[in-house]
């Protein structure tokens, strides 16, 4: 089962040099009309999951260009125009080492793209929304292996947008239902430096 293509990110984004997806997946595409666009993922060995998912839904696995964990990327600074994740931030432990590594790789002017899962349309619904004092305190802790396979961090839009407003990112845009999965919702950071 395919996702439809989501309005926003191409009236954002194509035309675009470079586009980084973190996490992409074969029936998720994003299809932005880029010069070069980059799926970067878990090693094999942690993204086996998603594969033995992909095949049940009867697809090949997207092709991985870059193995690396979202919090510590391979590219130099102002990289890439935009980086977009689907479903990918509630894997992450410390959802703030990512962001600011994900601001770190976008040239300034440019976008973060996230379609996350709304808490009450996902499996999530029962759980406590993710506060800013707990993502304050997993600051520096290490002690939790992100290996993709679970939900570390649940939010509604407005717990979302409000953390990356506390925390100083630059929201431009924002839908409370994303026009592409239709479970979460989309935030779109604008990196500027």
């Amino acid at each position: 089962m395919k996702f439809r293509d989501s309005k926003l990110a191409h009236d954002l984004l194509d035309g675009s040099d470079i586009v980084i997806e973190i996490g992409a997946s074969s029936h998720n595409p994003f299809n932005i009309v880029c010069n070069k666009y980059l799926n970067v993922d878990l090693p094999a060995h942690l993204r086996e999951v998603y594969v033995v998912e992909s095949q049940k839904l009867g697809e090949e696995p997207i092709e991985v260009h870059v193995e690396a964990n979202g919090i510590d990327l391979p590219f130099d600074n102002d990289y890439a125009d935009c980086i977009i994740s689907s479903h990918v931030i509630e894997h992450f432990y410390n959802p703030l080492l990512a962001l600011n590594e994900w601001y770190r790789v976008v040239k300034p002017g440019g976008y973060i793209y996230i379609i996350c899962p709304h808490k009450d349309r996902t499996f999530d619904k029962d759980r406590e929304v993710t506060s800013i004092k707990e993502i304050e305190a997993r600051q520096g802790d290490t002690s939790q292996v992100e290996d993709g396979s679970q939900h570390f961090t649940v939010w509604r839009t407005n717990d979302f947008v409000h953390m990356l407003q506390y925390f100083g990112f630059v929201v431009t845009h924002v839908q409370d239902v994303d026009d592409k999965v239709g479970n979460g919702f989309t935030v779109v950071i604008q990196v500027i430096k």
